[in-house]
C-alpha cells in the first residue's frame, strides 16, 4: 500500500524483487543503486538483513525527474526477499504493502523447476496476505543471459508468462547491468499508471 507524507510532499511506493536463490535479486538492486540517476540526498543507504547464508537488502531513492501526482513526487522503495524456502516467513513479512513486484528467473536450463516454485510460491504468500498477482503491477526479467546453458526465452515465457493478461518481460545480466533499468523503469512506469488513472477516479466532476 502506497504511503503519503504530507510534510514532504512525497507519494512512497514499494517495490519488490522475487525470485529463486542466486537468481540475480541482489545484484539488480546493487546496480541500481550503485548507478540510479538521483541526488545523493535522495538516495537511502543499501541497506542488507542478512542471515547466516541469504539476505534481504532494501532502499529508497527519489528520481532526479520524479513525476508528480497531484502534487506529490513519488520515492521508490526498493526490497529484495531471500531466495532460500527456509526464510519464507521473511518473504511473507517483505511483501507486506508492496505495490509492484519485478520477479527475477534464472535463465539456466536446470533452474526452471526453482523458477517455477518460486513463482508459485509468491502467488501462495500474495493469497496468505489477501493478495492477488493479478491486482498487483509486476514484471517479469529473464537474467543471466550471458552464461551458456540458458533455455529459450519463449521457453521460460511459456513456463512464467503463460497467462490470461502477459506482462513486460525483460532479458537480462544483472552482473553487467545489462536490462537492470529496463526492468526497472517498466514497473516503475506501470505503477505510476495505476496511481494517476487512482487519481483520476477519485477526483470530483
Amino acid at each position: 500500500m502506497a504511503l503519503i507524507n504530507q510534510a514532504t510532499k512525497e507519494l512512497q511506493v514499494k517495490l519488490v524483487y522475487y525470485g529463486p536463490a542466486l537468481c540475480g535479486k541482489t545484484t539488480n538492486l546493487q546496480q541500481v543503486h550503485a548507478n540510479v540517476q538521483t541526488a545523493p540526498e535522495h538516495k537511502g543507504k543499501l541497506v542488507s538483513l542478512a542471515t547466516s547464508s541469504d539476505r534481504t537488502l532494501c532502499f529508497d531513492f527519489l528520481p532526479l525527474e520524479a513525476i508528480s501526482i497531484k502534487g506529490f513526487k513519488t520515492k521508490f522503495q526498493l526490497y529484495t526477499v531471500p531466495g532460500q524456502v527456509i526464510y519464507n516467513t521473511t518473504r511473507q513479512l517483505v511483501l507486506r504493502g508492496v505495490d509492484g513486484i519485478v520477479f527475477v528467473a534464472d535463465s539456466q536450463y536446470d533452474k526452471m523447476a526453482e523458477n517455477v516454485e518460486s513463482f508459485a510460491n509468491l502467488q501462495d504468500n500474495l493469497k496468505s496476505l489477501r493478495m492477488n498477482l493479478d491486482d498487483i503491477p509486476y514484471v517479469l526479467q529473464y537474467n543471466k543471459r550471458d552464461l551458456p546453458n540458458v533455455a529459450p526465452v519463449e521457453y521460460l515465457e511459456y513456463l512464467l508468462n503463460n497467462r490470461a493478461v502477459l506482462v513486460p518481460a525483460f532479458t537480462g545480466s544483472a552482473h553487467r547491468c545489462e536490462g537492470v533499468f529496463e526492468t526497472l523503469n517498466m514497473i516503475t512506469r506501470l505503477l505510476l499508471q495505476k496511481y494517476i488513472a487512482e487519481g483520476a477516479r477519485r477526483a470530483p466532476p
